[in-house]
């Protein structure tokens, strides 16, 4: 009873990516000079020949210029930046023209007129006509968009509710926690006010993860305080780790994505573990010029552990930033022998 049904989403599916899909946009455009070319052949002759196929060859790149140009220029540049009177004088440019340049051909052919012919057409009539091309060829356009950003605004839904659920699985790591509650049960004895201070950080990091974290954006200075936190908590556990956070610009102000940069960190604190020496952990925030620069790098063992996370944490992190920041941001990473560095540039 399914399978029906299952195809019929396939076709539908077959049938939006034929329209929106850069990977049929060969197909498509020669869907459509084929089309022109079909309904041009089996039009009615108004000349004899050769200045018939002379009509229909003027007619054709009339057609194919105006579908063109209002598609690929002037609507992405005028009626999608809602610039709709400069719109509005292309359309009334394109009519009369075309109109022009119609009545121009039809004058040098009149002569070759076939019997019974007039080649005389209304400018009304022949406006309308050019408008509906132009109408035809920018709603093409307009369903791409409405396609694309339907599809877009799914993927965020779909991405956003995967987030929060990774998230509330991750909220509360019981392992971090036992071993954070430890380390503080075993300070209460010896060091009562460095106890304290485990706690209270503790106490921070796991209020973000609950509360600040759900909203859509938060300051990045706190973000920045979530890292520190999260790093001293992990210094107190490991003896032989230290790590620097270098802020530089005007940072104030500055709003992200709740936890876009604790992905990296985590991974960087979980794979740069060494007992033989001390490893490090650096983190570099600058802005400059509406640009949010960041780095982080970390030391790598001697002896590499072995990996069974298969990078999830990476590639949903790759994923989230092409969907929040399409085209907006450059993500470079490298993986040396002694270091791994993770450089994300953000246009804000």
């Amino acid at each position: 009873m399914y399978k029906p049904l299952h195809k019929e989403t396939m076709d539908a599916n077959w049938i939006l990516q034929l329209v929106i899909s850069e990977k049929y946009r060969f197909q498509r455009h020669l869907s459509l000079i084929a089309f022109c070319i079909l309904v041009l052949y089996y039009s009615p002759a108004d000349y004899v020949e050769p200045f018939e196929t002379y009509n229909r060859l003027v007619i054709f790149f009339e057609i194919i210029l105006l579908a063109y140009g209002n598609m690929y220029f002037f609507v992405p540049k005028f009626l999608f930046r809602n610039k709709y009177l400069s719109y509005g004088l292309f359309l009334l440019s394109g009519m009369v023209l075309s109109y022009y340049v119609h009545e121009v051909f039809a004058d040098s052919f009149e002569r070759d007129l076939l019997p019974n012919e007039d080649d005389n057409i209304n400018f009304f009539t022949f406006s309308f006509m050019t408008l509906v091309l132009i109408v035809a060829s920018a709603a093409v356009k307009f369903f791409q968009r409405w396609i694309s950003d339907t599809r877009l605004i799914h993927d965020l839904e779909l991405a956003n509710a995967n987030g929060e659920l990774e998230q509330l699985k991750n909220q509360i790591n019981p392992h971090f926690l036992f071993n954070m509650l430890n380390n503080a049960n075993v300070l209460i004895e010896d060091d009562p006010k460095k106890a304290s201070q485990v706690l209270v950080k503790l106490s921070d990091l796991l209020r973000y993860q609950l509360y600040d974290s759900s909203r859509e954006k938060v300051l990045l200075t706190s973000e920045i305080h979530f890292l520190e936190d999260f790093l001293n908590l992990e210094k107190v556990r490991r003896d032989n780790f230290n790590f620097l956070i270098s802020k530089e610009g005007e940072l104030s102000g500055i709003q992200v994505p709740p936890l876009l940069f604790i992905s990296f960190v985590e991974n960087a604190v979980k794979h740069n573990n060494d007992s033989a020496k001390l490893s490090y952990l650096n983190l570099y925030f600058d802005v400059c010029h509406d640009e949010l620069f960041f780095k982080c790098v970390n030391s790598k063992p001697a002896l590499k552990a072995v990996n069974k996370s298969g990078g999830l944490g990476l590639a949903n992190i790759k994923r989230r930033l092409e969907l929040l920041f399409p085209s907006l941001h450059d993500l470079i990473i490298e993986d040396n022998s002694e270091t791994y560095c993770v450089t994300l540039t953000l246009k804000l």
